[in-house]
């Protein structure tokens, strides 16, 4: 009788659980209602070409780690010789591990040899090195009366698709091997070779290399190429793997960019989409339909299509059939991809790049939802971007590609959103972002590390960590106080930390800094700005100084010593367009007048290098060069660190009327 009672109890339980989520979950429209825009952005929030950010609010929690930088001269990655096109990255979760592959090049897109690499983490944060996943693969003679390769040369790799986990847990890597005469070409036109799986053991280790699926109508089958079919592996649990992602058909659709074929294994052809087939083998465009899927279901089943160039469709049942491919009107995309997924709010978000110029891929931008058609918020999840160290033909300024896990892929512990991405074509990336995703906070800042353990507690803070400018959490071996580091030791990039606040017109902020490590000439910059970036308070910290950027220069600037520390209070009067400095209680100045105007506050900045948000000009007004990488040149010792310089950062209190 108690059993039966427990037994009750639990499935009422289980009801009411259901029914609060069923009435916390907004539906969509219809699939007939919403097929003429599977998705639309109804908010007012949109960015500016001036700026990487857009000026677009900030999203708040959004933790970056730089998971490979490419480096030609000092490579961690396989070979005498750094890879430097690092580009398409895929991301899975995996018995307790995050696995990414992205594919790599010597120098430049569409150009051999190319391979696809791996690299593993526990927390996400710190990253193996690769190792080669799919090598270069051997060309015979290819001549097709349009193009002709030499025998004996390397492949050009192409990624529309990382990781499958099947059904009894088996982990599936793939790749697409093809081939191009020039950089000029395109690999992904359906005359490829074909598509490529192997496995992935627990140890780390791989699975021998198998064709999955061969582009027989280019001419590619069992007989002329360097790996077996997979039908004759003797591992049948494997096989079983195999079968059952070539039975997804929802899946396999990522694939159809690169293979084309017209034997029904593809439920639709996207080429068939007016102006979709804009696209040539000849000749590299960023245009056409069918091009890199990222699909997600909505509360009522429906799967919702993503594909470049501002395509999607419906399929109400899992893949099988679809609504015609339409294009969304609202999104500004750049011919980059689009990612888009339910988050473990039972919400949605769409991650892509609203380009201002629609050319552009720049600012990563965040738009969410409540229900997976209609999406009223779009925050900036990222105000940084790296210069170019490498130049390579078709390498695009900009944070870009962005994948998520797929659906089936896993899902790591907590509620964050993770994504991966390459960061100007040459650097891979993940951040991790907290859902829900918002971009303003209720609670003043007291902040002063002593019960942090790792950044990744730090859920409220926007953080950019280097490889060679890292973040991390220090402590004082004397006295056992806790504080932030920022280490920069990268020629070109610099740590940066961004604490967003409630916003006022009056505002008090104070903090601790210490110039543990300077180095002649580097600085920390710690700026004050309101939601849209601009910046009435900049301070700048170098070797001996603390001084202030001001329209004039007429603010002294304050002698301090290296690895001392200092209290600093800012008094801020944005009716009054001013602020005052209190340096270890005794107040500098009187009034400082803003080097910005702004109505009210809300953010404050903490970087190891200068500001660097505005946008090139030729970029701001026309958008990237049709062909990309042919207008600038290498940076000099992009692979070798500079001297390091150390700052630690304390007790961040803010308060406001």
């Amino acid at each position: 009788m108690d059993n039966l009672l427990l037994l009750m109890k639990v499935k009422i339980i289980l009801l009411l659980v259901i029914n609060i989520s069923f009435a916390q979950t907004k539906l969509p429209p219809s699939l007939e209602e919403s097929k003429q825009e599977p998705v639309i952005y109804t908010g007012n929030n949109q960015p500016i070409k001036e700026f990487y950010d857009g000026k677009l609010p900030h999203a708040v929690g959004v933790h970056h780690f730089q998971v490979f930088r490419a480096n030609r001269e000092n490579p961690s990655d396989p070979g005498e010789i750094g890879f430097t096109y690092n580009h398409q990255p895929y991301l899975a979760y995996w018995n307790d591990k995050f696995y990414l592959q992205f594919l790599q090049g010597l120098v430049e897109e569409h150009h051999p040899p190319t391979r696809v690499c791996m690299v593993t983490s526990e927390d996400g944060m710190k990253w193996s090195d690769p190792i080669i996943a799919f090598p270069e693969y051997t060309l015979p003679e290819i001549n097709d009366d349009v193009r002709l390769v030499a025998a004996g040369t390397k492949s050009v790799m192409h990624q529309r698709m990382g990781f499958y986990v099947s059904p009894k847990g088996r982990l599936l890597i793939s790749g697409f091997y093809s081939y191009t005469a020039t950089p000029r070409n395109s690999p992904n036109a359906g005359d490829g070779i074909g598509r490529v799986v192997r496995e992935v053991y627990k140890n780390g280790t791989f699975g021998p290399i198998y064709f999955i699926r061969y582009n027989r109508h280019a001419g590619w089958n069992e007989f002329n190429t360097n790996y077996p079919f997979y039908k004759t592996s003797q591992d049948k649990d494997f096989l079983m793997a195999c079968e059952s992602l070539l039975e997804d058909k929802l899946v396999t659709l990522q694939w159809w960019e690169e293979d084309r074929a017209k034997d029904g294994f593809y439920t639709i052809d996207p080429s068939q989409v007016p102006d979709g087939d804009y696209f040539s083998k000849n000749i590299v465009t960023a245009g056409g339909a069918g091009k890199a899927l990222s699909f997600y279901h909505r509360s009522d089943g429906v799967v919702v299509a993503l594909w470049k160039n501002q395509y999607s469709a419906l399929s109400s049942d899992n893949g099988k059939t679809w609504t015609s491919i339409v294009k969304n009107k609202t999104l500004w995309t750049d011919g980059a991809k689009t990612w888009g997924q339910k988050t473990d709010d039972e919400r949605f978000v769409i991650i892509h790049n609203q380009s201002a110029t629609k050319r552009n891929r720049f600012p990563m931008v965040a738009i969410v939802g409540d229900d997976g058609h209609t999406f009223d918020k779009m925050y900036c999840l990222t105000s940084e971007v790296s210069p170019i160290r490498y130049q390579g033909i078709h390498k695009n300024r900009g944070t870009q590609y962005f994948r998520g896990i797929v659906e089936g892929n896993g899902n790591p512990l907590g509620d964050e959103l993770w994504n991966v991405y390459s960061m100007n074509k040459e650097d891979i990336w993940i951040s991790k972002t907290n859902v829900p995703i918002v971009g303003s906070v209720n609670d003043e800042v007291k902040q002063n590390f002593e019960s942090i353990a790792s950044i990744a507690e730090l859920t409220n803070w926007n953080l950019y960590v280097y490889k060679w400018a890292p973040i991390e959490i220090g402590q004082d071996s004397n006295t056992l106080n806790k504080y932030l580091i920022l280490k920069d030791e990268d020629p070109y990039d610099c740590a940066f930390a961004e604490r967003i606040f409630p916003k006022d017109a009056i505002k008090k902020i104070s903090f601790r800094f210490n110039v543990n490590k300077p180095v002649l000439g580097y600085s920390m910059n710690i700026e004050i700005q309101d939601q849209q970036g601009n910046r009435p308070i900049k301070l700048r910290i170098d070797k001996e100084w603390l001084s202030f950027s001001l329209k004039k220069v007429k603010a002294t600037a304050v002698s301090i010593s290296p690895d001392a520390w200092y209290n600093v209070t800012l008094n801020i009067n944005c009716n009054n367009k001013n602020y005052e400095v209190i340096l270890n209680g005794k107040k500098l100045e009187e009034k400082i007048e803003f080097a910005d105007q702004v109505d009210n506050v809300e953010r404050i900045t903490f970087s190891t290098g200068p500001y660097r948000n505005y946008v090139d000009h030729k970029e701001m007004e026309f958008g990237a060069p049709a062909q990309t990488g042919m207008n600038y040149e290498s940076l000099p010792a992009g692979g070798e660190k500079i001297p390091a310089s150390i700052y630690f950062i304390d007790d961040l209190i803010t308060s406001g009327e």
